[in-house]
């Protein structure tokens, strides 16, 4: 809290990361959830394919959350993606090439 008190932007600056991030999460064809705060959901197919998935980004390089039944209800499998207010333009970048990447064929829309 002192932290946020003496630099109040960095909570901003976490917000237009978040958003940035889903931005080019969707762009890439992923379905994930617009943020209202500083996380980041992402749709997986299934539990099992969430598990493999956050392995893959982790084995990457990229630490994501992953939140699977029965801590969410069936169907609801996601990546959780924790904004921070200091990401550079470059990780920002890197880590949403690494997410569609390794994202499995099913959680990709196909664009157009």
């Amino acid at each position: 809290l002192r932290l946020l008190r003496r630099e109040p932007e960095r909570a901003a600056r976490a917000g237009e990361v978040a958003g940035e991030l889903y931005g080019r999460l969707t762009a890439a064809g992923l379905t994930a959830v617009r943020p209202d705060a500083a996380v980041v959901s992402v749709r997986a197919p299934s539990a099992d394919a969430a598990v493999a998935w956050a392995a893959d980004c982790r084995a990457a390089g990229v630490a994501v959350g992953c939140f699977r039944p029965p801590s969410v209800p069936d169907g609801i499998s996601r990546l959780r993606l924790t904004a921070r207010a200091d990401l550079t333009e470059e990780q920002i970048t890197a880590a949403v090439a690494t997410i569609a990447a390794t994202a499995p064929r099913e959680a990709v829309t196909p664009l157009g």
